[in-house]
């Protein structure tokens, strides 16, 4: 077939740092085992952020043409051959992580960590996996997981970073049974946020919230994502290791004071990244307590290991997440995570992606509103 008789669709490409393109591309049929979606809302990412604003994300260089966009639901329109159990007009959520299903990690259950994994939006592979922020998008069947009825377009977007924690929380063997645990959480963005309301829809005892914004703190407690909160002084950076590490200990132990939980938290979730975060996190830790690194920032940290080896603190790495959609989905659809829609605080069409992305780098509107999760749809 020539390609000049198949139909177009329209996509937010990234072409280098801020160099973000509307357009045209040919609509492939879905091939063998795929389906193709149209897709109805997509989550901007902090991971998408570095990609615009800087061309790259980490050590992930853009080397051509890239569709951001990993968190994601929309419509099946058409399925390709072998695909049985999608149909065209099924709502789906879109999990962007495409597995080899061949490695030993995979075999294990562990494919978030599969060696040959592309991910939709991500430059780490080459040629690059498109992403959702396009109209249409082939995806693989098996990573298309059905919607349940009462759950909006936007709601399933938040399945991906709900996912985050979720595998997080089982890293951490913590579970909806652990009712008598408590939870400190570092960092009120959406990941922290959901973190949040995640702990608060297992039983947890306690949730409480450290942030250095404040308006995020009072938004996070004023809409029941956490029991209380902590802001952290922000003072110049520390001269030394020695005064970074003192100040960090320094720092949690008013915190712990304020909260009233001299000794610690028994599950601490560090969603900022940021190296003095890191630091406290393992003295907020209960003796015989667990860290999980969920936040992407600090590339080398030094850390007070001996705080954690004497007292038995584990230190879970946490990426990304592995056979959580139908929990994360089935969780947002339950009405155990009340509110949470709330994070989504602006919404944009896709013609207005990178309109989108510049309010998500300055973090306030022209209101003076905070930013937290913006959403992009069609037009």
């Amino acid at each position: 077939m020539s390609p000049i008789a198949l139909p177009t669709q329209h996509a937010a490409v990234l072409h280098g740092a801020k160099d973000l393109h509307f357009e045209e591309r040919t609509l492939w049929p879905p091939h063998q085992g795929q389906a193709q979606v149209a897709v109805m809302a997509t989550g901007l990412c902090g991971s998408d952020l570095h990609y615009y604003a800087h061309g790259r994300n980490g050590d992930f260089v853009v080397q051509a043409p890239l569709v951001l966009g990993h968190e994601a639901a929309g419509i099946v329109t058409a399925v390709g051959p072998g695909v049985k159990h999608l149909v065209p007009g099924q709502r789906v959520a879109i999990e962007a992580g495409i597995m080899c299903n061949n490695c030993s990690y995979c075999a294990k259950g562990r494919y978030n960590l599969c060696k040959n994994m592309r991910f939709c939006s991500s430059a780490k592979t080459f040629p690059h996996s498109d992403g959702t922020l396009q109209e249409r998008m082939n995806h693989p069947a098996h990573v298309l997981h059905p919607l349940p009825d009462n759950l909006s377009f936007e709601q399933a977007a938040l399945a991906e970073p709900l996912s985050v924690l979720i595998h997080a929380s089982r890293r951490a063997d913590f579970s909806p049974s652990s009712h008598n645990t408590t939870v400190l959480v570092f960092g009120v963005g959406a990941i922290g946020l959901l973190a949040c309301a995640l702990a608060k829809s297992y039983g947890a005892a306690r949730v409480v919230a450290i942030d250095i914004n404040q308006t995020r703190l009072d938004f996070a407690l004023q809409n029941g994502f956490a029991q209380q909160v902590y802001c952290l002084p922000i003072t110049d950076r520390a001269k030394t290791t020695d005064e970074q590490l003192r100040r960090a200990k320094e720092n949690i132990s008013a915190a712990l004071t304020e909260f009233n939980m001299p000794d610690g938290f028994d599950l601490v979730f560090e969603c900022t990244g940021a190296e003095p975060c890191i630091q406290m996190s393992i003295h907020a830790a209960v003796t015989g307590g667990k860290v999980m690194l969920v936040g992407m920032g600090s590339r080398n940290v030094t850390l007070p290991l001996s705080a954690a080896a004497t007292r038995e603190v584990d230190i879970h790495g946490s990426f990304r997440y592995a056979h959580t959609y139908p929990t994360a989905l089935a969780l947002l659809a339950s009405g155990k995570l009340p509110g949470i829609e709330k994070i989504i605080t602006h919404r944009f069409s896709l013609q207005d992606t990178a309109r989108a992305f510049e309010l998500l780098a300055r973090g306030r509107d022209d209101e003076g509103n905070m930013v937290l999760k913006i959403m992009v749809g069609p037009q």
